[in-house]
């Protein structure tokens, strides 16, 4: 069962269950360790591990203080996005050369562990989703085929890429550094064929595939 935790009914945390406890994926708006804390204790299990998508505000907003009350909780993204989360803005050469955009906030937190397409986290499988931002990561759990796919879809209204703003959600395309890269990176998110879809924004979508198609196909 997909773990949702929201805020303002738009900006989502996920918790996954494993052995040991629960990784967190993404910590919402500034203010949300509360809550986040508060749904595995009332689930009967401890956070072991923070695990955040992309480096906007609105997943990193409440990283300090929830590291902060969980100081044995791993703190684990993908390498390219820890230079952002570190305030290094920079683009590398062979990089689309386009604006960042959205907001990237100054944490104090840094991650124990980094991490590259191919690695596991717990049951997670990491992806690279780039576009939205460059180093932007999915997480597929291939227990039960949900893809977590941060900010790469969103579901509020319907089912978008962040290639095209959808006028119910514009925001994550409106924060979308690279829209060409973004929807490649639908495409190939969408070739694992997941059985739920767990975006940043919006409710989690079952059997989502052919929404999915639609999405890329507005997005081309």
């Amino acid at each position: 069962m997909v773990i949702r935790l929201s805020r303002l009914r738009a900006v989502n945390a996920y918790l996954v269950r494993e052995d040991d406890g629960f990784t967190v994926i993404d910590t919402m708006l500034p203010g949300s360790e509360r809550a986040i804390i508060g749904a595995a204790e009332r689930r009967g299990a401890p956070i072991r591990r923070i695990l955040l998508t992309h480096a906007h505000n609105d997943h990193v907003g409440s990283l300090d203080t929830l590291a902060g009350a969980l100081r044995e909780a791993e703190v684990l993204i993908g390498a390219r996005e820890a230079r952002l989360l570190a305030g290094d803005l920079t683009l590398d050469p062979d990089e689309p050369q386009d604006k960042l955009r959205g907001g990237y906030p100054q944490v104090e937190t840094r991650p124990t562990r980094t991490l590259e397409p191919g690695d596991r986290v717990g049951s997670l499988e990491v992806h690279a989703a780039p576009g939205h931002t460059p180093g932007q990561i999915a997480l597929f759990d291939p227990r039960d085929g949900t893809l977590y796919c941060a900010d790469a879809y969103a579901t509020i209204g319907s089912v978008a890429t962040s290639a095209k703003a959808d006028w119910r959600s514009p925001l994550p395309a409106v924060a979308t550094w690279h829209k060409p890269t973004a929807l490649e990176s639908a495409r190939r998110l969408r070739e694992l064929d997941p059985r739920g879809l767990a975006p940043g924004h919006g409710k989690v979508v079952e059997a989502p595939g052919a929404a999915m198609d639609r999405a890329i196909a507005r997005g081309a």
